[in-house]
C-alpha cells in the first residue's frame, strides 16, 4: 500500500484476537496521534467558547488591519504542525506489520464489498474509528416513513425572540439537550466505550453494522443475535439510549442477560455515528434501524420489543407510531413533554425563547407520538428519579406520570373523566405498591365484554374504547387502579442506576376470552 495512504487511513484501538488488550500503536504513530488529538481538542473548545474568545480578542484590539500579519503566522504555524503529525503518523503505521495487516483488511474489504458471501468477516476482527467502516445497509430513497412537519407561527414581534431561539440551539443547545454529542465528552469516556464494545462482540458474539439514513447519515449499531440460542432469542429487543449514553455502557445489558436477541444503536453525533441529534435526524435514524432489523436481519416487527430509556422513549415511540405492529413498548425513565423538563431549569426572562427554540427545533413531544400508537406500553418509573422531576426526586412531579395518564385518557376516554384524572394523579403520588384493592378479575371480564361486543373491531389494540359511560364513579375508580397497576412498574432508584432483570417484561395486553382463567 503507498505510504501516502498511512497518513489517512483510520485509527486501529484494537484486535479482537485475544492476544493483547488493545492495537499498540509505534512511537511515531503514538507522538502523531496525539499531537492531532490535543489539536483537534482544542479547535473543540475554541469552537465552544468562541463568543468568549472573540470577544477577548476585538477588546484586545486583534481585529484590525495590522493584526492580519500576526493571525498569519499563527496559521501558518499550526498547518505545519498538523502535516508534520500527519507524516510521523503515517510513517509509524507504515512500519507496523499490525496495522499494516489491518489496512489490506480494510482495502480488500472495500474493494470486495460487492460480492457474495461477507467481505467483512475479516475486518470484523478489528475495532478502529467508525467514520471509516464500510456500509452495511442503506435505506433506499423514498422507503423511509414521512416526517411530520410542525407548521411555524411567524410574528415580526417576536422576530428577536425567534432569532435568538434558532442560534441558540443550533450552538450551544441541542448539546445541552444532548450532552452526548460533545467531542469532549466522547473523547473523555472513549477508554470505557472501547471496553464495552470489546465485551459485547468477545462475550456475547454482537456484530457491529453500519447502517444509513435517507438524509445521508450513518447511524452505528451492534446486534446481539440469540434466536438459535434461547426462547426469548426470537424476540428482538432494540434499544434507544439516553442523552449522555451510548450503547456500548447503556441499557442493552438487561435484555442480554435474560438472552432476547437485541440492538443498540447510537444517536447522529454519538460515538460512530454521524450528524446531529435533531429530532428528523433522529428519526430517520430510528426508522433505518428498523428497516435493517427487519428487511436485512430478517425479524417480523410482532417479535420486536422497542425499549428506550430517558430522551431515548421520543425514538421509541416514534419508531412505534410508525411500526405500530411492533410486539410492545418499554418506557423506563421517559417523560411527556421536554418543554416542561426545560422551562423549571432556565432562568424565567427567557422563557419565551426556551418555548419557541424547543417547539420549532427540538420538540420532543411524547405525549403526541404515544397517541399514534395502540400497541402495549410498559412504564418503568424510577421512584428517586432527579432528572425527569420538575421538583428533586418528587414523586409527584415525575413527568412519567403525566406521560401515562395522557395515554390512558386517549385510550379509556369514558373511564378517565375529571374526577377520576384527578384520582389517578393522588395515586401516581405514591409508588404503585400503594395501591389497593383493585378487583382484577372483574377489571379484566368488563374489558373483555366490552371487545367482544364491539364485533371483529373490537381488538385490544382499536383504542380509543368505548367503555365506561355508563359506570359508576366507583366502577371508574376501581378500572382506574386496575390500568395504572397493569401498565406502570416502579422501581426505587436514581436516574441512571441499571435496570434489573425482573423488571424487564413484556409490556401487559388486554387478553383474549381463551387467554384468561378466572380465579
Amino acid at each position: 500500500m503507498p505510504f501516502h495512504k498511512y497518513i489517512f487511513t483510520p485509527r486501529l484501538l484494537k484486535e479482537y484476537d485475544g492476544s493483547r488488550d488493545n492495537y499498540e500503536p509505534g512511537t511515531l504513530e503514538k507522538y502523531g496521534d496525539q499531537l492531532l488529538t490535543a489539536l483537534n481538542l482544542m479547535w473543540s473548545f475554541s469552537y465552544y467558547t468562541s463568543p468568549i474568545l472573540v470577544s477577548i480578542l476585538y477588546r484586545r484590539g486583534y481585529f484590525v488591519a495590522e493584526s492580519v500579519g500576526a493571525f498569519a503566522k499563527v496559521t501558518t504555524g499550526i498547518g505545519l504542525l498538523v502535516a508534520v503529525s500527519l507524516c510521523m503518523r503515517g510513517l509509524g503505521r507504515s512500519m507496523n506489520m499490525v496495522y499494516v495487516r489491518f489496512a489490506e483488511t480494510l482495502e480488500n474489504a472495500r474493494r470486495n464489498s460487492d460480492r457474495t458471501g461477507d467481505p467483512k468477516a475479516a475486518l470484523r476482527r478489528y475495532d478502529f474509528d467508525f467514520h471509516q467502516w464500510p456500509i452495511d445497509y442503506t435505506v433506499k430513497s423514498g422507503s423511509s416513513k414521512p416526517t411530520a412537519q410542525r407548521n411555524k407561527n411567524f410574528w415580526i414581534s417576536s422576530l428577536p425572540c425567534q432569532i435568538a431561539a434558532y442560534v441558540a440551539i443550533h450552538t450551544f443547545g441541542i448539546r445541552m439537550i444532548y450532552p452526548g454529542s460533545v467531542r469532549l465528552l466522547q473523547s473523555y469516556v472513549e477508554p470505557m466505550l472501547i471496553e464495552g464494545r470489546t465485551k459485547l462482540v468477545t462475550q456475547c458474539n454482537g456484530q457491529r453494522n453500519k447502517v444509513k439514513t435517507t438524509d445521508g447519515n450513518e447511524i452505528d449499531t451492534i446486534i446481539v443475535d440469540n434466536r438459535h440460542k434461547s426462547a426469548n432469542g426470537k424476540t428482538l429487543v432494540i434499544c434507544s439510549e439516553g442523552n449522555a449514553s451510548f450503547y456500548e455502557i447503556g441499557i442493552m445489558s438487561t435484555p442480554l442477560d435474560l438472552k432476547y436477541s437485541v440492538m443498540g444503536w447510537n444517536h447522529p453525533g454519538f460515538a460512530g455515528s454521524s450528524g446531529r441529534p435533531y429530532p428528523d435526524q433522529d428519526q430517520n435514524a430510528i426508522d433505518a434501524v428498523l428497516q435493517f432489523a427487519i428487511r436485512e436481519l430478517g425479524f417480523k416487527p410482532e417479535n420486536i420489543i422497542l425499549y428506550g430509556w430517558s430522551i431515548g422513549g421520543y425514538s421509541t415511540l416514534y419508531a412505534a407510531s410508525q411500526y405500530p405492529d411492533v410486539k410492545g413498548v418499554i418506557l423506563d425513565a421517559t417523560f411527556d413533554d421536554v418543554l416542561h423538563l426545560a422551562l423549571p431549569r432556565m432562568p424565567e426572562r427567557i422563557s419565551n425563547i426556551v418555548k419557541i427554540a424547543i417547539r420549532d427545533y427540538v420538540n420532543l413531544n411524547n405525549t403526541e407520538l404515544i397517541a399514534r400508537y395502540n400497541g402495549p406500553v410498559l412504564f418503568i418509573r424510577r421512584t428517586e428519579d432527579e432528572i425527569i422531576c420538575a421538583e428533586d426526586s418528587v414523586l409527584s412531579t415525575n413527568r412519567g406520570n403525566f406521560l401515562l395518564i395522557g395515554m390512558l385518557k386517549q385510550r379509556f376516554p369514558n373511564i378517565f373523566k375529571p374526577e377520576q384524572e384527578v384520582l389517578a394523579k393522588e395515586l401516581l403520588s405514591k409508588p404503585v405498591d400503594f395501591i389497593k384493592n383493585v378487583p382484577d378479575d372483574q377489571c379484566v371480564s368488563l374489558l373483555m365484554s366490552y371487545l367482544s361486543e364491539n364485533g371483529n373491531n373490537g381488538t385490544s389494540r382499536s383504542y380509543p374504547m368505548e367503555i365506561g359511560s355508563e359506570y359508576t364513579s366507583e366502577q371508574r375508580n376501581s378500572m382506574v387502579k386496575f390500568l395504572i397497576k397493569k401498565h406502570l412498574s416502579d422501581f426505587k432508584s436514581s436516574h441512571c442506576t441499571p435496570l434489573p432483570e425482573e423488571f424487564f417484561q413484556t409490556p401487559w395486553e388486554i387478553p383474549s376470552e381463551t387467554d384468561y382463567v378466572f380465579t
